[in-house]
């Protein structure tokens, strides 16, 4: 049996950082293409090609990241991975050349791989050492409500600078999110605590090859893919399914997506806070429906009809937001309690590759399908996610009474310890 350990410390500090840190992220997110075509002198056609490169070398990286947030836990790994990045953005600044764009890029990504795959460890492992009565659902509503806060006040700057369009704004871009990966790092590292459960020596939760046998994890994982690929496909789609499918202006998309960042950030915990009573598995299902009628509805819409458009394409941007607002938290703690303790930092980085998946697989999804004509991409997710909520039906009954529930009270909303 495992032994709880006892306290944790910073949660504040924690939450704080988390914002500071997607700050850096919102801050270059969308720059790096545009910052090292302008600053350099290598071809967008190369530079497409080694920042994929740099990426695609860190899908090993969830494997090792697991066993090592097991082994010394995960909050060394988040701050490691804090720093890797704000390095790689520092010598963003500095590099020149095709061999420097790809180290860097390199250390970006591992970092970003290396801090996605170990942060909801952490984070879980706060919560069980935490005096809080907070459930794990919370926590995870609450690193969601930081993160979606900070990439949108990174994103604005990063607007900004792309208007400008100067060298030496994208350079204090670059540099600014260094500074905060760095200060990030360093709050994390210097005020916040989160000891792990002590687990008998021997215990290990049979680590990946027990893993390998866990078919109800490893179907949650996939079914997750799913979800996962469907939280992007608003940002990913509806500027062009607004402007080439339906002829609208061009304000419309950046104004929703706005409003999408604003509202899950203001309602992702006090929302979650109120499904307690309820098992994850349908939490995870309602998200699925909503999803499914925000495609089915978006897809009735037509050119030519303005009347029609803006209060459909805005009515289901609500339905998106309801969706993502449950599913991000839900599922995070559904995945936390269907791992055994031993081998949470495993688990869990595994199933980031549900994420990881994702992004490989979206937008292929959306321009093959759009090609086919602007309702299709809709229809087809549509499907998808009604399967995926049938699967998620199946699975439920493999799935241990425990997992399905948050199980513990929860102190007055808007307060963090």
């Amino acid at each position: 049996m495992s032994t709880p350990a006892r306290g944790s410390r910073g949660g504040a500090v924690l939450m704080g950082a988390l914002v500071v840190d997607s700050i850096g992220n919102g801050l270059f997110l969308p720059l790096p293409l545009v910052f090292f075509g302008q600053l350099t002198h290598v071809s967008l056609g190369l530079l497409g090609v080694l920042i994929s490169v740099a990426n695609a070398v860190t899908l090993p990286v969830p494997v090792w990241a697991g066993a090592l947030a097991d082994r010394f836990g995960a909050l060394p790994l988040v701050v490691g991975a804090q720093l890797l990045q704000g390095v790689g953005y520092v010598g963003y600044d500095l590099v020149h050349g095709p061999v420097g764009i790809l180290v860097t890029s390199g250390l970006v990504a591992i970092g970003v791989r290396f801090f996605w795959s170990s942060v909801f460890t952490a984070v879980a492992d706060f919560a069980d050492a935490s005096p809080s009565t907070r459930s794990k659902d919370t926590w995870f509503a609450w690193t969601n409500t930081t993160r979606t806060a900070g990439l949108s006040a990174g994103g604005v700057v990063a607007g900004i600078a792309i208007a400008r369009g100067s060298d030496a704004g994208y350079r204090a871009v670059a540099l600014g999110s260094a500074a905060a990966y760095l200060l990030a790092a360093v709050a994390i590292a210097v005020f916040v605590r989160a000891p792990r459960q002590a687990h008998p020596r021997g215990e290990s939760g049979a680590g990946y090859r027990g893993m390998l046998r866990d078919r109800t994890f490893l179907g949650f994982t996939a079914v997750n893919t799913a979800f996962a690929m469907t939280s992007m496909m608003l940002a990913l789609g509806l500027p062009v399914f607004v402007l080439t499918g339906l002829h609208g202006p061009r304000f419309l998309a950046p104004a929703i997506l706005v409003a999408n960042t604003g509202l899950v950030a203001l309602l992702a915990a006090p929302v979650v806070g109120r499904l307690t009573p309820f098992r994850r598995s349908r939490v995870v299902m309602a998200a699925a429906g909503l999803w499914a009628a925000w495609c089915f509805l978006y897809a009735t819409l037509v050119p030519g009809r303005p009347a029609v458009l803006v209060p459909v394409l805005v009515g289901g941007a609500a339905l998106f937001v309801a969706a993502e607002v449950i599913h991000a938290p839900v599922s995070m703690a559904l995945a936390t309690a269907l791992s055994p303790a031993p081998a949470r930092g495993r688990y869990l980085a595994v199933f980031q590759y549900s994420f990881t998946f994702a992004s490989l697989l979206g937008p292929a999804f959306f321009t093959t399908l759009f090609a086919l004509g602007r309702a299709v991409p809709w229809i087809v997710l549509g499907a998808v996610n009604l399967l995926a909520a049938l699967s998620m039906r199946l699975l439920e009954r493999t799935m241990p009474d425990p997992a399905q529930r948050a199980g513990s009270g929860q102190q007055p909303r808007g307060t963090v310890s």
